[in-house]
């Protein structure tokens, strides 16, 4: 039984590689996600099958995890999945430091009264303190992105001295127990160190700003694998560990090229909070007035134009927009105009998030370009659409130093011959950054909701 478990294991280990892969093209990520998920259910089967279970409790947790699951993914709108993939991180989190404290009280109470090895107590302790961090961390992700608490940073003085204390206590309180498990507050200590785990995950996260929220949750995500992988060591489950593993490293490195996106290091983006770097403050002020156009005047402009740049931003989501775009994308090409959508890496406020949306529009992958692809053909474009979208398409990125986002690789959309800004109203976006790229001479903005307006512009066509 044990040889046919563990060949399933290196089945279900494969599909999971192969998903990745596939996920990595909008052609096959649906396909990739079938064969992720068809190896997960292996692994799950597979694990079911060793000996010595209590099924009651697991056909419990599956009948309701699978009816909380099956709701939340129907019922929740695009504009609230960084919420849910926040939450969603957390939670994988906090399933590693529940199984690690778990298998701590069995290994601590085990019949024959042996002491639990130190490598097991130690790689207890990591999946306990990663766990925890995950889980609270993402729920403050959580709360920020759905404003339920401030998006700002969150400052004190000495917070970064408190968390290397809190840190340190941990480490410390690990080497106790690692070096004598039958010391009597080794359960004391324990919980102590799931307790400041849970608070480290809090204190690190509440300093950063809402416009890092993008690389935060992809941090998270590779510590929720991390966790899951430590927990794999700490229960000897093979597949475990392989699918850490995985989502640890691809969550990395997808937080490396998000940092890149923003022209950042991971460290400042954790401990410097965003804009709060010293020297920096909210840039220069920003001379002149934002100038309006009508709907009837902008289709003139687009009716006339040979190449369109549509930029999409987390305004496209709240607006639920991403199909009229798709149409006014469609509209456009019956009337001879070369379409592109430029995609910036941090746009929106999870990684990926544009691509999800204008997938699901079913908006042709090809016409989706990259920053570095896209900006060198802007100054010969037409007309740029910019929708909900402003720190990536902020001119100040490469001219003010002053301002937090100098030396942010954007989409420079002000090289285009005109710029239309679709916006609900003047105020700044997530970050609180005023854009200095509305108030361009080439650029004129369209008031109102994002889906209405491109509506409108689409009627206009079709008139």
């Amino acid at each position: 039984m044990e040889q046919i478990i563990n060949i399933c294991y290196i089945v279900a280990s494969i599909l999971f590689i192969l998903g990745i892969k596939m996920l990595g093209s909008a052609d096959t990520a649906r396909r990739g996600n079938r064969l992720s998920s068809l190896g997960m259910l292996i692994a799950v089967v597979a694990t079911l099958l060793a000996k010595g279970m209590d099924y009651t409790w697991i056909v419990a947790g599956i009948v309701v995890g699978t009816a909380i699951g099956a709701i939340w993914a129907k019922r929740v709108q695009m504009t609230g999945m960084p919420e849910l993939v926040a939450l969603f991180n957390g939670f994988g989190g906090l399933a590693s430091l529940l199984v690690g404290w778990a298998e701590f009280s069995r290994l601590g109470t085990a019949a024959d009264g042996a002491p639990p090895i130190e490598f097991t107590i130690a790689v207890i302790v990591l999946t306990i303190l990663i766990g925890g961090i995950t889980f609270t961390g993402s729920l403050i992700a959580y709360l920020k992105l759905s404003g339920k608490m401030s998006g700002g940073q969150i400052q004190f003085g000495g917070q970064h001295l408190i968390n290397a204390f809190i840190l340190l206590a941990v480490v410390v309180m690990g080497v106790v127990v690692a070096a004598n498990p039958a010391v009597g507050m080794a359960n004391t200590l324990m919980i102590a160190v799931i307790v400041l785990s849970l608070v480290l995950g809090v204190l690190g996260v509440i300093p950063i700003g809402g416009g890092d929220m993008p690389v935060v949750i992809s941090f998270l995500n590779s510590c929720s694998g991390l966790a899951a992988a430590a927990a794999g060591f700490v229960i000897l489950n093979n597949v475990l560990i392989v699918a850490g593993c995985l989502v640890g490293a691809s969550g990395l490195i997808l937080t490396v090229i998000m940092c890149k996106g923003m022209n950042r290091t991971l460290g400042n983006v954790l401990f410097s909070g965003f804009g709060a770097s010293a020297g920096k403050g909210s840039g220069t002020a920003v001379e002149g007035e934002m100038k309006g156009v009508s709907v009837e005047d902008a289709y003139y402009v687009l009716e006339a134009a040979s190449s369109v740049v549509i930029v999409p931003g987390y305004g496209m989501a709240v607006a639920q927009a991403q199909h009229a775009v798709k149409e006014l994308g469609a509209v456009l090409e019956r009337n001879g105009t070369e379409v592109r959508y430029a995609i910036h890496p941090v746009a929106g406020r999870m990684p990926g998030h544009m691509n999800v949306l204008l997938a699901e529009a079913d908006v042709p992958y090809e016409q989706l370009c990259e920053m570095d692809e896209i900006n060198p053909t802007l100054p010969a474009t037409d007309v740029v659409i910019v929708i909900g979208a402003n720190d990536v398409v902020n001119p100040a990125a490469g001219e003010d130093p002053s301002s937090p986002i100098y030396g942010m690789p954007i989409i420079n959309a002000h090289e285009a011959q005109t710029v239309f800004a679709l916006k609900r109203g003047k105020g700044t976006g997530f970050s609180g950054l005023e854009n200095q790229l509305f108030f361009r001479p080439n650029c004129r903005m369209i008031y109102g909701d994002a889906k209405s307006t491109v509506s409108q512009l689409v009627s206009q066509f079709e008139d």
